[in-house]
This record gives structure tokens, C-alpha cells and sequence, in this order.
């Protein structure tokens, strides 16, 4: 939840309503013309109850945000909202959601719509995220910026002079998916294709590489705490990175090289005005070492890799929203939306 919630006295007409989707939680923000937060609520997806019971209780979630400040429904001027992927955004569909079982091609968008009574955009969730520090977190003020998310999976969003590239079949930004490795020995994508990015800087990549370096023999405290029966995870690598571990470290520092190789495509195709990098997996940020670390080596692949010009002049940095950036950033395109006509 975002620690200082703007007064609705204070807010910039018109409001509106950005839904974060995930398989886990629903994130929903009121936000005003200045992408500021007015009123929010989070609660369980509960996606094993099916995609309707979620739309309409992601309908009446706008609803009841909009209660909570005194409004009605028609003081909501559009709703974002933010799904997983991949989508088929004209017809408003989730064209194969892993971590929502059985809610392919479902119309997700309309019946979001319909449960609300508000017109609703319909984004990919790393897209939405990467508009949210576009507009009003790291890169606010730039013309347009490449935003990596970093988690179980690895997302992306790429955002052009107020345009959320989506792509001819609505596949555009899925920036976990550009091919880093191309030999033979390529890790396996959880989508099934060899050498993606997301094979090499994902959490479910990292742990799966340190586990392989834990079954081959590494010692050391990370080999202990996992013995001792702790759960694998990256917060325990960064913690043991911190405390020394030298296979900790090294399956880190080994993610932010990949990270750093693929930045460098996404530089030299789209020459950004920032690179981002959010997500649940960025080790604290720079607030700590292990995270200055990571981002310090992501920063160093670049200058080894890129064109000279760019190395210098695109900041590469962490994402400053956090976990609010998909909220906000789909508050923001439907924004874009209601300002279109």
C-alpha cells in the first residue's frame, strides 16, 4: 500500500482506477490526473475460483475505492487494468496465463467492464508497471524508458513518448523472452524455447542455478543454511551474498552479466532514455550492498558491451514505485485512453 495516500480535496480531476492482477493478489488504486494515490485496497486473487468470481470482484473493487472516498462509480473516469500475459489486447483476452489455471480466453476485459460500468484498458502487467515509472517513479521527466521486472519470471515494458509499445499481436515488450544464448547447451525458458533472458535472470532461475552448484559440491554458508533445511530462495542468496558466500555471490553477480547482455539489445535497438529494473528480485536496491552490487555489475556489462555514447548516457537504475507500479501505471493508461476520446 502506498505510504502517503493524497487527500481527495487535494486531488486533480479527473480520477482514475488502475487494477494490478496477479496471480496472487489484486491491487487496485484511485489515482488522480497527477498519478497521485487517493484511496487503495489489495486482497487474494483467489484464482482457483475462476476468472468471472475475479472480474467481479475486481468490478466492485473500483466501486468500493471509489465509495471509500465519498465518490460513485462515475466519478471514475476509466479503469486500467493490468493482467499477465501473453494477451491478445484488441479482443481484451488472456491468451495463456500459467499462473491463472483455466482462464484462457476468457473476456476479461469486458467483464471487468460490465461489473464496474466503467469503460476499461486492457495492458500487460509489466507494461502497466513500466508506464507507472515512466509517468510519475524513476523515469518521470524522460521521453521514454525499457523496464525489466525482475521475479519469478522476468517482464518488461517499454515506453516511447507516452506510448506503451504492445505490438502488431500484442506481444510487444515481452522483454524476458529476447534470445541472450544461442548455443547448445542454452537454459530452458519456462515458456519452452532455449537461451531467453528469463532463463538466466529470473528468481526461478537463480535458485534452480544454485541448487545445480549445491548438488556439484559448493560449500560454504549458503551450502549450510539450505542443509539446516531453509528454504532456497533469492532473499537467502542475497543474504548469504552478504554474508560472504562465495556461490551466492557468484550465481548473483552471474544474473546481472546476462541482465547486462540484454540490456545492451534493448539499448541498441531502442536507445531509451532509461533502463529500469524492478520487480521483487533487485536485492534490496541500492539502499543495500548486495544490491548495489547486482546493479554495479549490470552497469559494467553495458560499458563492455554497448555503443560507447549510450554506455555513458543512459542511466540504467532501480524502479522506485515498487510493488505499486502496476496500479499506478495502469491508472496511467487508461488515463492516456480517456485523454485519446
Amino acid at each position: 500500500m502506498p505510504s502517503d495516500l493524497l487527500p481527495l480535496a487535494a486531488a486533480t480531476r479527473p480520477l482514475y482506477a488502475g487494477v494490478d492482477l496477479g496471480g496472487t493478489n489484486i491491487k487496485t488504486a484511485l489515482v488522480d490526473d497527477a498519478g497521485r494515490v487517493v484511496a487503495f485496497r489489495s486482497e487474494p486473487t483467489l484464482a482457483t475460483r475462476g476468472p468471472e468470481d475475479a472480474a467481479a470482484r475486481m468490478g466492485r473493487g473500483v466501486i468500493a475505492l471509489a465509495a471509500d472516498v465519498g465518490l460513485g462509480p462515475g466519478d471514475v473516469a476509466r479503469v486500467g487494468l493490468g493482467s499477465p500475459g501473453p494477451l491478445d489486447i484488441p479482443a481484451g483476452t488472456i491468451v495463456r496465463a500459467g499462473n491463472l489455471p483455466d482462464w484462457d480466453g476468457f473476456p476479461l476485459r469486458d467483464r471487468v467492464s460490465a461489473h464496474c460500468g466503467r469503460p476499461v484498458t486492457f495492458a500487460n502487467d509489466a507494461n502497466a508497471a513500466g508506464y507507472g515509472e515512466f509517468w510519475v517513479g524513476s523515469a518521470r521527466g524522460l521521453g521514454s524508458l525499457v523496464m525489466l521486472t525482475l521475479g519469478t519470471g522476468v517482464g518488461g515494458g517499454i515506453i516511447i513518448s507516452d506510448v506503451n509499445v504492445e505490438g502488431e499481436h500484442s506481444h510487444g515488450s515481452e522483454c524476458g523472452h529476447i534470445l541472450v544464448d544461442p548455443g547448445p547447451e542454452a537454459r530452458a525458458c519456462p515458456c519452452g524455447q532455449p537461451g531467453h533472458l528469463e532463463a538466466y535472470c529470473s528468481a526461478t532461475s537463480l535458485v534452480a542455478i544454485a541448487r545445480e552448484r549445491l548438488a556439484a559440491g559448493a560449500a560454504g554458508p549458503l551450502a549450510a543454511a539450505v542443509a539446516d533445511g531453509e528454504e532456497l530462495t533469492t532473499l537467502l542468496l542475497g543474504r548469504m551474498a552478504a554474508a560472504g558466500d562465495a556461490t551466492a555471490r557468484d550465481v548473483i553477480l552471474e544474473a546481472a552479466r546476462w541482465l547486462g547482455i540484454g540490456i545492451v539489445t534493448f539499448m541498441h535497438t531502442i536507445d531509451p532514455a532509461a533502463v529500469v529494473i524492478g520487480g521483487a528480485m533487485t536485492f534490496g536496491g541500492e539502499a543495500d550492498p548486495v544490491g548495489r552490487l547486482f546493479i554495479e555489475r549490470v552497469r559494467a556489462e553495458v560499458r563492455a558491451r554497448a555503443f560507447p555514447l549510450l554506455a555513458e548516457r543512459t542511466p540504467i537504475r532501480y524502479a522506485m514505485l515498487g510493488g505499486d507500479a502496476g496500479s499506478i501505471g495502469a491508472a496511467g493508461l487508461a488515463r492516456l485512453d480517456h485523454r485519446r476520446g
